[in-house]
């Protein structure tokens, strides 16, 4: 995979790492302006746009279903669960495939960045954060060299209802 800046991203996801090895990992990744990280032990892999097969009268966010080896995946444009503005997708556009319950998700991000290391004490949990819709999602703000990442709370990213919906056979 190749981030933004045409360099390779070296992100192997193997079931047996275990829990101390992918500690402090994040993922992140970009939508509109704004910096997201996501725990790397919550992500199966990272593809690129796919044709997306629309699913009827589900929420705009979820623009539909892709088939990726015989799975069908169902997918979330991060853009627009976030309530901002749609956006064309383009060569830099990313599928992040994540295990939400026993559901695998795949969410649509502007571009994915690198692989990098914020430590659980330069995560600051804040509590105003939980207050909005839009904010629910992010677990907390981690601080990496003189940036910011928000962390995200991929368990929040869909409702309890949503995900039994996606999970109908």
């Amino acid at each position: 995979m190749t981030n933004n800046t045409g360099t390779e991203i070296d992100i192997e996801f193997d079931e047996e790492d275990d829990e101390d090895t992918l500690k402090d990992r994040f993922l992140t990744f970009k939508v509109k302006n704004e910096d997201y990280g996501i725990e790397i032990g919550k992500i199966k892999e990272i593809i690129g746009i796919q044709d997306i097969t629309p699913v009827p009268e589900m929420p705009k966010y979820i623009k539909g279903v892709i088939n990726l080896r015989g799975n069908v995946i169902n997918v979330v444009d991060i853009r627009l669960r976030f309530g901002m503005e749609e956006k064309e997708y383009d060569e830099r556009t990313c599928i992040i495939i994540i295990q939400v319950e026993d559901i695998e998700v795949g969410m649509i991000v502007d571009n994915v960045n690198e692989v990098c290391v914020i430590p659980e004490e330069d995560i600051k949990k804040n509590t105003s954060l939980n207050k909005t819709s839009k904010s629910s999602f992010i677990r907390g703000l981690g601080k990496l060299d003189d940036k910011i990442k928000m962390i995200l709370d991929v368990e929040r990213l869909l409702s309890e209802e949503e995900l039994q919906e996606l999970s109908l056979d």
